[in-house]
This record gives C-alpha cells, structure tokens and sequence, in this order.
C-alpha cells in the first residue's frame, strides 16, 4: 500500500511543480510583452521625429 500512496503523492508534487513553472512563464511573457509594446513606441515615437527632420531638411533644400 506504500508505493501506491507513494506514487500518488509524486504525481501531485509532479503537478504542483508544473504549475510554479506555468505561472512563471506566464509571469515572463507578460513581461515581454511589456517591453515589445514599450520598444514599439519607442520606434514609432523615432520614426515620428525622422520624418520631422525629413521635412525641415527637404524645405532647406529647397530654399537652396
């Protein structure tokens, strides 16, 4: 009856540590996914300031 109750038992750890590790990649993707939305503004915020710059370069050149 031992190996049974024993075998039971090491399912259950089996389970509960699957679900720490779960939680812990979960965890992690929300963190990613936290920094490729803050990279994504970051590019866009630039890419804004780029074409700014593209415009009052593109009006010197034509005061040229």
């Amino acid at each position: 009856m031992f190996w049974p109750m024993f075998a039971v038992a090491v399912g259950f750890l089996g389970l509960a540590v699957l679900g720490v590790l779960a939680v812990r990649v979960f965890l992690e993707a929300q963190r990613l996914g936290r920094q490729v939305a803050d990279s994504a503004r970051r590019i866009n915020r630039a890419a804004e300031d780029l074409e700014r710059a593209s415009v009052s370069v593109a009006k010197a050149v034509d005061s040229l």
